[in-house]
């Protein structure tokens, strides 16, 4: 079998086992809901009869767009801020030990507890809502990368030294030696910028996936409020998916360093 057949059958059986798990815990869910009368657990074939109608429609660009706006955005901010952060803290260790305390602390701080405080400080809009996403998603990426980069080999830096390469290019290189660390970083701040873009748009928005949902609850909508959440779960894997994606292509080189075969990532 030629290199690619090869690959191709990899990337069926990596797909095959990315939704073996969910399509049958989906026909599990149809199965037992099939009878169900119980008026907060409607049956699968109503969620998904909903979820047609619903989602594709107008209400996607009107709501689910808004969404995921908001999350590029704030999940942008969260990266270049911690990434940056993060390099100056793991190549300084006198910053490292000034701000270790006021990070320990503001890492403490569930994410959530500062929706008030900025409803206080910037008002309610699109701001607020960009804000809370960026500053739940920035600390993983800030003590990932923080860390990525002290644990750079240090004869690398040595020999970059010895050279005599620019400023610009060892800088590089750091950041090339910390890029796994930063990726790991990226990965946990997804799933808490969902969740924090959720419950920001339940909190104060006006559109949004997550007050689309707040409000088929509040109109006793069920099927709707339940097509709902498994939108999210959708779009959290579909996202979960296309950053290991980049993340395998941007990392090949470490692949190829540590023996990793790409089937087993």
């Amino acid at each position: 079998m030629s290199g690619r057949g090869r690959t191709a059958l990899r990337g069926l059986a990596a797909l095959g086992a990315a939704l073996g798990l969910p399509l049958a815990l989906l026909a599990l869910w149809w199965v037992a809901s099939e009878d169900s009368t119980h008026v907060y657990l409607p049956p699968l074939r109503d969620i998904l009869e909903a979820f047609g109608r619903v989602w594709f429609s107008e209400t996607f660009v009107g709501d689910v767009v808004p969404s995921l706006r908001r999350l590029g955005i704030g999940l942008g901010i969260a990266f270049v801020l911690g990434v940056t952060g993060g390099y100056l803290l793991g190549r300084s260790p006198l910053l490292r030990g000034l701000a270790s305390p006021a990070l320990a602390y503001a890492r403490a701080l569930p994410p959530p507890v500062i929706i008030p405080v900025l409803l206080v400080a910037v008002g309610i809009g699109e701001t607020t809502k960009i804000v809370v996403i960026a500053l739940g998603a920035l600390w993983p990426i800030l003590l990932n990368t923080c860390d990525g980069v002290r644990d750079v080999d240090e004869v690398a830096r040595e020999t970059a030294a010895a050279y005599r390469l620019t400023g610009w290019t060892r800088r590089r290189l750091v950041l090339r030696a910390a890029s796994p660390r930063v990726f790991a970083g990226l990965r946990q701040a997804l799933g808490l910028a969902i969740i924090l873009m959720v419950v920001s748009e339940m909190l104060m928005s006006t559109d949004g996936l997550g007050f689309t949902i707040v409000q088929f609850q509040r109109s006793f909508a069920l099927p709707e409020m339940w097509s709902g959440v498994l939108l999210l779960g959708v779009l959290g894997f579909v996202l979960a998916k296309l950053l290991e994606l980049v993340e395998r292509h941007a990392l090949r080189w470490h692949r190829g360093m540590t023996g990793r075969q790409e089937s087993s990532t």
